[in-house]
């Protein structure tokens, strides 16, 4: 197996669409029903951010539909703002599964030579939009010489705009960020104030970032799903411990099962699962967010459970292409039997790892 190599700072391409780098033990245990009967583990320690991408984990969590799966197993809740702490939250055993993007989950991979996870399942796609300043910015070709924002050095985000300016035949340095395009590496938490000041005429951020920005008076200018097949590309994946996997398969089987449920009732209650994703983040940040950004953000996601494969296998190919990692082996990321195993007793298709499956 190939390990990674990358450019500069290692950490930092191991983020995903986070808010920092610190993550959160929030001791809680989810309510167990009286005389339930426990798996092969009294308990699984699940990760996952508070984000509306991380939504299935959110409702699941919130509605119960995790722990129900689970029986007398309990749910060790821990949520996350970055992928690097939960990367090594999940080296270290802190938690056995968690909900995270696509870059961390190829570099976690490489870096361990394919020892520490395995992605299981998806979650979401979508949820990514580039906003600009309407008067600044008309048209995409307005780009060129303007300042855009996007959350990390490296990050999922990052990597795809990098190989938008590419594909439109403009250079930018991939590390500093200068070029026919200014890439300004700026944290999420923060856009909002830098748009507002003029520092940025624009970003290719990950909601609710997105629609924060259109409410302080950013325009849509590309919603990121319409350059990819059949608009879908993954934002969100279920990975696991490789131990807890060969450890506990029936802890793992009724996680996703749980997970499978969870999707089914968010696009069968679409407003409903909204409210329940809202009152999650309350409970975890202090503060729901307002419709005027809920709402569109909740619209431009998709939750499924195919991981899409594919766009992972593209969007490691587009790190390459940047000059921020060489290229990875990714062959065996993927354990999607168990998940396959569930979605047919569903009667539901299988879903495919684009050849990067366990052998």
């Amino acid at each position: 197996m190939r390990t990674i190599a990358v450019i500069t700072a290692l950490p930092l391409l191991l983020t995903a669409c986070g808010y920092g780098s610190e993550s959160t033990d929030d001791g809680k245990q989810a309510e167990v029903a009286a005389g339930a009967k426990k798996l092969s583990a009294g308990e699984v320690g699940i990760g996952y951010f508070p984000n509306l991408t991380h939504a299935t984990a959110l409702v699941g969590v919130q509605e119960g539909l995790l722990q129900k799966e689970l029986g007398g197993t309990r749910i060790k809740a821990t949520t996350f703002n970055a992928g690097p702490s939960e990367i090594e939250a999940l080296n270290a055993g802190s938690i056995d599964i968690g909900f995270i993007g696509p870059s961390p989950s190829i570099n976690g991979y490489t870096k361990s030579n394919g020892e520490n996870l395995r992605i299981i399942s998806g979650s979401a796609s979508g949820g990514v939009k580039l906003v600009v300043n309407p008067a600044r910015i008309k048209s995409l070709d307005d780009l060129k010489g303007k300042k855009i924002a996007t959350p990390q050095l490296g990050n999922t985000q990052d990597v795809a705009f990098l190989n938008w300016i590419a594909e439109k035949g403009w250079k930018a340095d991939a590390q500093s960020g200068k070029g026919d395009v200014s890439v300004v590496r700026t944290d999420n938490k923060i856009a909002p104030d830098a748009y507002k000041s003029g520092s940025i005429d624009g970003a290719w951020v990950p909601e609710p970032t997105a629609s924060k920005l259109v409410a302080e008076g950013a325009k849509v200018l590309l919603d990121e799903s319409t350059l990819w097949p059949d608009e879908k590309f993954v934002i969100t994946n279920i990975i696991v411990s490789q131990k807890f996997l060969k450890e506990h398969p029936d802890v793992v089987e009724a996680v996703l099962r749980g997970s499978v449920k969870t999707n089914e009732w968010i696009n069968a209650h679409p407003e409903e699962a909204k409210a329940s994703a809202n009152a999650a983040l309350k409970k975890l940040s202090g503060k729901a967010l307002p419709a005027e950004v809920i709402d569109p953000a909740w619209e431009s996601i998709t939750f499924l459970d195919d991981p899409l494969a594919a766009t992972l296998d593209t969007q490691a190919k587009h790190a390459v292409k940047a000059g921020l990692l060489e290229e990875p082996g990714l062959k065996g990321i993927y354990d999607l039997a168990p998940l396959n195993k569930i979605l047919k007793a569903e009667g539901k298709d299988a879903v495919d790892d684009a050849g990067l499956g366990t052998r």
